[in-house]
């Protein structure tokens, strides 16, 4: 393989205006090929797309996706330029794409790695120092693993990094950048909603035993014998008078 520079990374960014990791990636796939590189990045759709990621986008449209069985729903923003691009028949497929993979991605909690808090990468790097399979490791070491298993599990919870479910040779990211070269407008997931049947609603658990034997009346408690009435007592009897003289 070629010894890829940074300075052939720069020229070819230059060419494409494809970001500095795409232009690596595209070296590498090519021997370090600058030409066919450029024709590399424009067939994943990557080149000319970073150009147009400043510029406004403010139409777009609202999508949603009902997965079968009608239990789990998404809705989810994505913006372009113009109104017109909009109206496409490939933007709307792409959106549905989209909101399918929101779906089958539960996960997936944020649209890229930098929306994602801080404080929430504070707590996975607390997590992951207190594993016991790195308790022993060098100071040094235990930090650097941390920090890919940190990079991971980010990148779990961000869809612009999960595999297009469609085609899982490009990441959701890509698909939107080939997007973008085809229809020549800035593209942007904004934000989705997922919505799950039931989630967050306290359900009332029934032991089963006890269901059926209630059914069956058998943990009726028996209701106490009424107690039992008084014996009448019996009139006294009459002494026997004495005869009268």
């Amino acid at each position: 393989m070629a010894d890829i520079s940074a300075k052939l990374v720069k020229d070819l960014r230059d060419k494409t205006g494809a970001g500095m990791m795409d232009c690596k990636k595209a070296l590498k796939e090519n021997d370090g090929d600058i030409e066919k590189s450029i024709e590399w990045l424009r067939q994943k759709g990557i080149a000319s797309a970073s150009k147009k990621e400043g510029r406004v986008a403010a139409e777009g449209i609202i999508g949603s996706y009902i997965h079968t069985g009608d239990r789990v729903g998404v809705l989810v923003e994505i913006n372009c330029e113009t109104d017109f691009v909009a109206r496409r028949d490939e933007f709307k497929s792409l959106v549905r794409d989209v909101a399918m993979q929101i779906v089958a991605c539960p996960n997936v909690e944020y649209v890229r790695v930098s929306d994602i808090p801080a404080e929430v990468s504070e707590k996975e790097k607390s997590i992951e120092m207190g594993r016991d399979d790195i308790a022993n490791k060098p100071e040094a070491m235990r930090e650097k693993i941390v920090e890919g298993r940190i990079q991971k599990r980010l990148k779990e919870l961000s869809l612009m990094d999960q595999p297009f479910i469609k085609d899982q040779n490009i990441s959701v990211e890509e698909l939107i950048k080939q997007a973008v070269s085809k229809l020549g407008e800035n593209i942007q997931v904004r934000r989705f909603a997922r919505f799950v049947l039931g989630e967050g609603i306290e359900k009332e658990e029934s032991n089963f035993a006890e269901e059926v034997a209630a059914q069956a009346g058998l943990n009726k408690k028996e209701e106490p014998a009424a107690a039992a009435e008084p014996k009448a007592e019996s009139a006294p009897k009459k002494e026997k008078g004495k005869k009268k003289k």
